[in-house]
């Protein structure tokens, strides 16, 4: 995942050509699938009109650059009919409103977060206080130009605190129970409580005082105590609270390994591209040791050597 800070103000290279396209500018959202379409860019000729580059058509989002196969990639207005009503509508999510259904306002949207193919995974919320949250994609409801409104659903989901009222409001519970019993002994009414089905257990209870009173009332009283006992810890159902943060820890970890495949079959696309290719001019480490002069051919060793100097991108740039 890439923050749209870290993907705007990028240079955009070509890789079969070696040059630069220009820089990346704004990111043109998809409100309707909750995704960025396109990057647009501004090059030399800005002045003629809007150019973008598909987000499909994008090789790889590094830290130093935004890669693409080639010039062929970008634009133009004319010839981006599939993006004028994108262009159009102008949405950028990041300075909206988040707002939700039942119009409580949680502050304004400052930051995105982008997936590899280009979906939005999740918004940064800034609130009035200057606290930041954050809510995922499945909890928003509608991009629009000025609002951003989340689903109720997702207020839910941000609040794992409200499962301790829940077993709060079940306490009560006890003292209708006992009501209905108060013509037996009180400690009857302390054990019954307890019980999860209400309705089946006072009718379990008369049967036996049908039959002689004496043997059947103090029998299935006395057990029914010691069954129930185990049950009587409503605190219980706190503890699912925390399960529900267990896969957002494990969701930086697949979000990790899914990057770390994604930067791994996109250096093996240039190290392909430049292997066999030659050098335009001298490439060479920040000390001045030469990796490989003009004219040579590029090996395994000079892309190792390039790599470890950080001189990848330059040398992807000055290949024939």
């Amino acid at each position: 995942m890439k923050k749209s800070v870290e993907i705007l103000g990028l240079p955009v290279i070509s890789i079969t050509e070696g040059r630069e396209l220009g820089m990346s500018k704004t990111l043109l959202i998809d409100a309707k699938n909750g995704s960025v379409a396109a990057i647009t860019i501004e090059d030399e000729d800005w002045y003629r009109g809007v150019k973008l580059i598909p987000y499909e058509s994008v090789i790889a989002i590094g830290d130093d650059a935004v890669t693409v196969t080639n010039s062929e990639n970008i634009l133009k207005l004319d010839d981006a009919g599939d993006y004028e009503n994108l262009l159009d509508e102008n949405i950028r999510v990041i300075g909206t409103k988040a707002i939700t259904k039942s119009g409580t306002i949680q502050g304004n949207i400052t930051e995105l977060f982008i997936g590899d193919d280009g979906k939005i995974e999740k918004c940064e919320i800034t609130a009035p206080d200057g606290t930041s949250s954050e809510v995922t994609s499945d909890q928003i409801s509608i991009f629009g130009k000025q609002v951003t409104v989340i689903d109720p659903n997702g207020e839910k989901k941000n609040e794992p605190v409200s499962a301790a009222p829940k077993a709060a409001a079940a306490a009560p519970a006890p003292a209708a129970a006992p009501k209905a019993e108060e013509a037996h002994e009180a400690p009857k009414a302390e054990e019954k409580p307890a019980e999860a089905p209400k309705a089946e257990e006072p009718k379990a209870a008369p049967a036996p005082k049908a039959e002689p009173a004496p043997e059947v009332k103090e029998e299935p009283k006395k057990e029914a105590p010691k069954a129930e006992e185990p049950k009587a810890a409503p605190a219980k159902p706190a503890a699912p609270a925390p399960k529900k943060e267990a896969p957002k820890a494990a969701a930086p970890a697949a979000d990790a390994a899914k990057q770390a495949a994604a930067d791994k079959a996109t250096e093996e696309r240039h190290r392909r591209f430049l292997l066999g290719k030659k050098a335009t001019r001298d490439i060479k480490m920040d000390n001045g040791i030469v990796i490989v002069q003009a004219g040579q051919d590029i090996t395994e060793e000079v892309l190792q050597k390039a790599k470890l100097a950080n001189k990848f991108i330059e040398l992807s740039m000055n290949v024939r």
